[in-house]
C-alpha cells in the first residue's frame, strides 16, 4: 500500500477512518495509539501487546491494516512526533519514581498524575484549534455550555467564566428532564461548548449532533479521536485518557477550560473586536431613530 501515512497528524486520522472496520483487538491498540503515543513510540512489540492484552503478532496485523510493512515501519512515524515535541523525560521519570517508592501516599501519586496529564495536555493541544475555539466564542451571539455526569464541573466552570467576561453563556443542565426542549432552541449562529469522556454521555452526544445538523458551531472537550462527538464540532479537543486508572482525573479539562476562556477574552480585548461591538451598539441606536 502506497498512500499509507507520513505524518502524526495523517496517522490519526487513518486511524480514526480504520476503527470501525478493526476487529476487537485492534480496536484496542488503535485506543491505545492515540491516547498513548510516547508509550506506542518508545515501546517494544511486546510491551504494546502486554499493554493491551493482546498477541505480538496483533500488533504486526495492526500496522499491516494501516498499510505499513510491519510494526517498526509506523512505530517511526510516532518516534519523529516524539523528536519533533519533545521527549517527555520528567513525565518518565516520575513515573519511575511513583513505580519504585513505596508507601508515597495518595496524594502523592494523585499529584504526579496530575503533572503526567498536564504534560500530555500540552502535546494533544493544537494552539491554532484553541485560537479558533477563542474565535467562536467570542463572536457568538449566545454560548450553550453542556456536559453530564463527570465532565459536568467543566460546563459548570465554562458557564460562570464566560459570563464574567459578559458573553451570554447558558448552562443546559437538563434539569427536569428537559434538555432536548431547551437544546432545540439553540439557533445558527449560536455556539454550543460540550464536553463528554469516556464512556460518553449518549444524551450528550445525541444533543451535539442534532445541533451540527441544524448549522450550529460546536466545539468539542473530548478524550480522543474517536470520540462520537468529534464528527459534530467544528474544532474538537482530544485530550487523551488513560482508562486504566480507577480514578480519571479533571486536571486537564479544567486547565483546558481555563485556558480557552482566557484566549476568548483576549480576543474580547483587542481593539478590532471593541471597536467590532461598539459598531453593532451603534447601528442598533441610530435604527431606532
Amino acid at each position: 500500500m502506497t498512500d499509507r501515512a507520513t505524518t502524526y497528524d495523517e496517522l490519526k486520522d487513518a486511524i480514526s477512518d480504520a476503527y470501525p472496520s478493526l476487529s476487537p483487538q485492534l480496536q484496542r491498540l488503535a485506543r491505545y495509539a492515540l491516547d498513548k503515543p510516547h508509550d506506542l513510540a518508545l515501546g517494544t512489540v511486546a510491551a504494546v501487546a502486554e499493554a493491551n492484552a493482546v498477541q505480538p503478532s496483533s500488533t504486526i496485523r495492526f500496522a499491516n491494516a494501516l498499510g505499513f510493512d510491519g510494526f517498526s515501519q509506523m512505530q517511526q512515524v510516532f518516534r519523529s512526533h516524539l523528536v519533533e515535541r519533545g521527549a517527555p523525560y520528567r513525565e518518565r521519570i516520575k513515573r519511575m519514581q511513583r513505580g519504585g517508592a513505596a508507601g508515597g501516599g495518595v496524594l502523592h501519586q494523585f499529584v504526579g498524575e496530575a503533572v503526567d496529564e498536564l504534560h500530555q495536555l500540552e502535546e494533544h493541544v493544537d494552539p491554532k484549534a484553541l485560537d479558533a475555539a477563542a474565535r467562536l466564542l467570542a463572536a457568538a451571539p449566545q454560548i450553550h455550555v453542556l456536559a453530564q455526569r463527570r465532565a459536568f464541573p467543566v460546563a459548570c466552570y465554562l458557564a460562570y467564566a464566560l459570563n464574567q467576561l459578559e458573553l451570554r453563556a447558558h448552562l443546559l443542565d437538563g434539569l427536569g428532564g428537559m434538555l432536548n426542549e431547551f437544546a432545540r432552541g439553540i439557533g445558527k449562529g449560536e455556539v454550543l461548548l460540550v464536553a463528554s469522556f469516556r464512556n460518553y454521555t449518549p444524551a450528550v452526544v445525541e444533543t451535539a449532533l442534532a445541533a451540527q445538523a441544524r448549522g450550529v458551531s460546536v466545539v468539542a472537550i473530548t478524550d480522543s479521536a474517536l470520540s462520537p462527538l468529534k464528527p459534530a464540532a467544528d474544532v474538537c479537543f482530544e485530550l487523551g485518557d488513560d482508562s486504566s486508572r480507577p480514578f480519571r482525573s479533571l486536571v486537564a479539562p479544567l486547565c483546558l477550560a481555563q485556558a480557552l476562556v482566557v484566549s476568548t477574552g483576549q480576543r474580547l480585548a483587542t481593539p478590532a473586536k471593541r471597536a467590532t461591538k461598539a459598531g453593532r451598539r451603534g447601528t442598533g441606536n441610530g435604527g431606532g431613530r
